[in-house]
């Protein structure tokens, strides 16, 4: 199992050296033909690039905090995310407070949904994984679950 990780560590890391540069960039104010050749590059459409691939297609309509949807979202956090992720420091994976700061919620939820289609092929997963030397996996989470654990992340982030 270690020998498997560390092979598709190494391959990430290869894969985003020998990447174009951009791709650490990609949100970071470059224009959108450096962004359309950069998801050309990856197989991925702008929307994806930006927004992560999986299940949610389409920008979200958040709306105000949902304070019952937020702390279901912080149950499931305690229950199926807590053991590899904290808010405020680097764990087995990233702290997770400000995460809207770093990604959109339709790339979390599609984080939370599809880790595996994601690790494989988007350019900012591939990215992680060369840094954290671990994969996320499915929680086995609904879609109605992975809205409350984003609305759970909302409500850290306006507490703050």
């Amino acid at each position: 199992m270690k020998y498997k990780l560390l092979v598709i560590a190494a391959v990430a890391t290869i894969l985003f050296n020998c990447s174009d540069n951009k791709v650490a960039n990609n949100s970071a104010g470059t224009d959108n033909s450096s962004k359309e050749k950069l998801a050309e590059k990856f197989g991925l459409t702008l929307f994806e690039l930006e927004n992560g691939i999986g299940p949610i297609k389409e920008k979200l309509i958040l709306g105000p905090l949902d304070i019952e949807m937020a702390s279901k979202g912080q149950n499931l956090f305690e229950e199926k995310c807590a053991s590899c992720h904290k808010l405020d420091e680097r764990f087995t994976g990233p702290a997770q407070r400000d995460v809207f700061e770093r990604r959109t919620p339709e790339y979390i939820m599609n984080m939370i949904l599809n880790p595996e289609e994601m690790i494989a092929k988007h350019p900012e997963v591939k990215k992680m994984l060369a840094i954290y030397m671990t994969s996320m996996t499915f929680q086995n989470v609904s879609q109605e679950q992975a809205r409350e654990i984003l609305e759970y992340f909302r409500k850290v982030d306006k507490e703050k």
